[in-house]
């Protein structure tokens, strides 16, 4: 039998300490709208706060479009909702052919019902290669309310 001994504690690997992608160097972002006032950049750039907000309700899709191929281990999303209640979907693909094709990652429904459950966190390790894009559709309301998407934060590495 081998065996060895593992250390009881694991080093923390929370998204302040992570080595994330740098995206404003390695894609272009497509968005299909944005709220001047929170621009996607607020979601996808380190040291920004206020995230990323859709310009209107309904569906809406985030796009990282890679200039060259990229290996991806891991994803983190984080959304908040602090005004509405509302069944939130969103849809996190990749493609390795330029967008022509896209494989899903992960397809999750959170209920947001603030003061309570203001806020969802997921963190997807991954082992994708060849990486050429990265998309987030989002339906930020199931029963078609008048609630806009948003994106708190994006990071990939």
């Amino acid at each position: 039998m081998r065996k060895r001994i593992i250390e009881p504690h694991t080093r923390d690997i929370t998204p302040a300490h992570q080595a994330w992608l740098n995206l404003e160097a390695l894609a272009q972002v497509e968005v299909t709208s944005e709220d001047p006032a929170r621009p996607i950049e607020s979601g996808l750039l380190p040291g920004t706060e206020a995230g990323w907000r859709a310009a209107y309700p309904g569906p809406q899709t985030v796009r990282l479009m890679f200039d060259r191929p990229q290996r991806i281990k891991r994803m983190h999303l984080e959304f908040q909702e602090n005004e509405l209640e509302r069944t939130q979907q969103f849809v996190l693909r990749w493609s390795s052919d330029g967008g022509r094709s896209y494989r899903e990652i992960a397809r999750q429904q959170y209920n947001f019902s603030p003061p309570g459950a203001t806020s969802e966190c997921e963190d997807y390790t991954v082992d994708l290669d060849g990486v050429t894009a990265l998309e987030l559709n989002i339906v930020p309301d199931i029963s078609g309310g008048p609630a806009r998407a948003s994106l708190a934060q994006l990071r990939v590495a």
